[in-house]
């Protein structure tokens, strides 16, 4: 986004120093600022799916001695990294200067400054085409432990320890020229990817584990009930089964006990 960089003078105006700009520079402070272009505009909108991740520990790790010297060398590696890691995921195979997806790519993306958000068109998506996007994000949250810890802590001293995912469907609308998005499935996302103890925790909402997963992966995953601070007080969520196993009984049974089980 642009940046407001003025070159202000002081001078004295009523007996006191203030600083001082001419007024063409003063009324660059509008919502041209933001770089979302015209936000007049009529919102264009889309069914979507919004996964967001999210550094657990980004906040300490900034707070080291200069942090100057680490953070932008961290930030550039992650960043590369997971868009990889992303495109990657989609991709079948190639064939001369042809790459092919079996998914379309994420129609957005955004740095959240500890984190990212990616935004997939869903209109031409089928159930399973949308499963299989919650599994590559899973795979992704596996993976930054697994292979992109162990590099970048040969970097950088005491990185994030885990990368966290939320991810909801639903209906988003654009903002201004399209340089952005609102919905209600990016804030459940963003509340999802807060859901500890758990590295991947999906809304139930859109996406049926007997339509979305083959027979092997629905096994992987738990629903649960729980309450979302500012959506609701009893969202059906997936999470990592693995993850749900190491909980403790008590807590276990308070995430199911409306669900049927034993």
């Amino acid at each position: 986004m642009p940046r407001l960089l003025l070159e202000y003078q002081k001078a004295k105006f009523k007996d006191n120093v203030h600083f001082k700009v001419p007024e063409s520079d003063f009324q660059k402070f509008s919502p041209l600022l933001l770089g979302l272009g015209d936000v007049s505009k009529q919102g264009q909108y889309h069914h979507a799916l919004a996964a967001i991740f999210d550094l657990e520990g980004f906040t300490d790790f900034t707070n080291q001695i200069e942090p100057h010297l680490v953070v932008p060398d961290f930030l550039g590696a992650f960043l590369k990294w997971l868009l990889k890691e992303v495109s990657e995921e989609m991709e079948v195979g190639r064939e001369g200067s042809d790459v092919y997806l079996w998914s379309s790519l994420p129609i957005f993306a955004k740095f959240l400054g500890d984190g990212v958000l990616f935004l997939w068109d869903t209109s031409a998506l089928s159930h399973m085409g949308i499963g299989n996007i919650v599994i590559s994000m899973d795979s992704i949250c596996t993976k930054y432990v697994s292979q992109f810890l162990p590099n970048v802590s040969q970097r950088v001293t005491k990185p994030p320890i885990k990368l966290r995912c939320g991810i909801a469907r639903g209906q988003i609308m654009s903002v201004g020229d399209g340089n952005d998005f609102v919905g209600p499935c990016i804030n459940l996302a963003s509340r999802l990817q807060h859901l500890a103890p758990f590295n991947l925790a999906t809304s139930r909402k859109g996406i049926d584990p007997e339509k979305c997963f083959t027979e092997s992966y629905r096994g992987e995953f738990q629903l649960i009930r729980t309450p979302i601070r500012g959506i609701g007080d009893e969202e059906l969520v997936l999470v990592r089964k693995s993850e749900f196993e190491a909980l403790s009984n008590e807590t276990r049974l308070a995430y199911i006990k409306d669900l049927g089980a034993s």
